[in-house]
């Protein structure tokens, strides 16, 4: 009859163990043999242990043993391996990442493990591996756009100067407008969320008109400015800015940080501006719309608020988009900026260059 190896395990040892079955990091196979070797510290049997456990006695009698031999080594790694080393893969490496970076398949826009495995004439198993290995999902994609602003330098310094030393006895505004929000009504009622299953809603909806959210988020406090208007024109654009200059105390100048809509400049908008000197407009660089904090807050109100409600009229929707302004500026919070000008210019040279390197490539 065989006798399982006896173990014997030191003050340290069990600390170290006992550690290990226990840590919400541990590996779940470290967490079972720790569990294995201080079982058996208290003169277990395999077969006992394998039970309490729902294992396999020969396991518990192999790591075990192990302790007894190597000690904790003995179990925190796992032993080499043996069988034939992948010797195909290996060749096949350079040419799978080179032709899932560098080429495009004949009929698509991007490999498919089974496309690119057909093509080389292997396994899409090996495929698969060598992506995961190397972090390429050719199936992902993000979007990207570096402004062309002859004044993009310019811009950003005035902006983030703006951000990160606000004048005195003045109030910094983010201001935009959020275009065409509408008002949309599920064709069914949704189902309520519960245990189990997310919230569901009809895929089709019903087109009940537009609107179109101005707003101006104060930099210092948070708060917002808002209204909604049917169209967004010059003529609303200037309605927007006498809201601004109602609510706002007369004594301060006003900094508007806006984007290059020809909306913001015509001539009617600047001879306005004319006559009323406190405000001064700060126009972001073209195609950076994540330069202005107010973006920050459009996409908040969209996630909260408008994306997954049902709206039966236009009504219905301002009196939401209304609501919530209200109630933001109950308890104001803002958003605070802590990019630097010359971190953010140093990456869009980085950007550049790479860019610059593949159109020439």
């Amino acid at each position: 009859m065989r006798v399982a190896c006896r173990i014997m395990l030191s003050d340290e040892q069990r600390q170290t163990l006992v550690r290990w079955a226990r840590g919400r990091r541990t590996p779940v196979r470290v967490m079972q043999r720790a569990k294995i070797v201080l079982l058996a510290a208290e003169g277990r049997r395999s077969q006992d242990i394998a039970q309490e456990l729902r294992t396999d006695p020969g396991k518990v009698g192999r790591w075990r043993s192990r302790f007894a031999r190597q000690g904790l080594a003995g179990i925190e790694k796992d032993a080499p391996r043996g069988g034939r080393k992948p010797t195909l893969r290996q060749a096949m490496v350079p040419r799978i990442i080179e032709m899932t970076t560098r080429q495009k398949p004949p009929n698509a826009t991007h490999w498919t493990t089974r496309m690119l495995a057909k093509e080389l004439g292997i396994d899409h198993v090996m495929v698969h591996r060598v992506w995961k290995a190397n972090g390429l999902k050719p199936h992902l994609s993000r979007t990207f756009k570096l402004s062309n602003d002859p004044r993009f330098v310019e811009k950003v310094l005035d902006v983030v100067g703006l951000y990160l030393n606000p004048p005195e006895h003045a109030l910094v505004l983010c201001v935009d407008e959020k275009s065409q929000i509408q008002a949309l009504d599920r064709t069914q009622p949704g189902l309520p969320i519960k245990k189990g299953r997310c919230g569901t809603m009809t895929h089709d909806y019903k087109r009940n008109g537009t609107t179109t959210l101005f707003a101006a988020l104060e930099l210092a406090e948070g708060r917002l400015i808002g209204t909604c208007l049917p169209r967004h024109r010059h003529q609303e654009w200037l309605k927007f800015l006498r809201l601004i200059d109602e609510q706002t105390p007369a004594e301060l100048d006003l900094h508007l940080i806006a984007d290059n809509y020809y909306t913001h400049k015509t001539p009617q908008v600047q001879r306005w501006l004319k006559r009323h000197p406190r405000f001064r407009m700060h126009f972001i660089p073209t195609s950076s719309s994540w330069l202005n904090l107010v973006e920050r807050w459009f996409r908040e109100i969209t996630d909260k608020r408008i994306r997954r409600e049902s709206f039966a009229s236009v009504t219905a929707l301002i009196e939401i988009i209304m609501d919530y302004i209200a109630k933001h500026n109950q308890s104001p919070r803002s958003f605070v900026w802590t990019a630097k000008a010359e971190d953010i210019l140093a990456k869009v040279r980085r950007a550049r260059a790479v860019l610059d390197n593949v159109q020439t490539g």
